[in-house]
């Protein structure tokens, strides 16, 4: 089964249309990478200012080696340059161990 990885970010709301065009600017930057399976930015809908990265991968390993990629460094030195959009992360990991989709 899948890996999940889920950074938690949190934005402040002045912040979230920067965070979200910096995301839109990196858009393809993951997809050529070994054992890419999906990536979703979740925005908060009400009461809440946590955006979740999801991404999900073959396995841990795939992860990790997206993790010490020159592709995402490059993204994250840019942003880091810019300033931060968010004032917190924390990384959430996650075996699948049941899944279904829409046929």
């Amino acid at each position: 089964m899948s890996f999940v990885a889920i950074n938690v970010l949190t934005v402040p709301p002045p912040m979230r249309e920067v965070l979200e065009q910096r995301f839109a600017n990196r858009a393809g930057a993951i997809d050529e990478m070994p054992g890419f399976e999906a990536f979703e930015l979740l925005r908060p809908a009400e009461g809440q200012d946590a955006y979740f990265v999801y991404t999900r991968w073959e396995s841990r390993e795939a992860f990790e080696g997206w993790m010490s990629s020159q592709a995402f460094g490059q993204g994250h030195a840019q942003a880091s340059a810019d300033g931060p959009a968010a004032t917190g992360s924390q990384v959430w990991t996650f075996e699948v161990a049941q899944a279904k989709a829409r046929a």
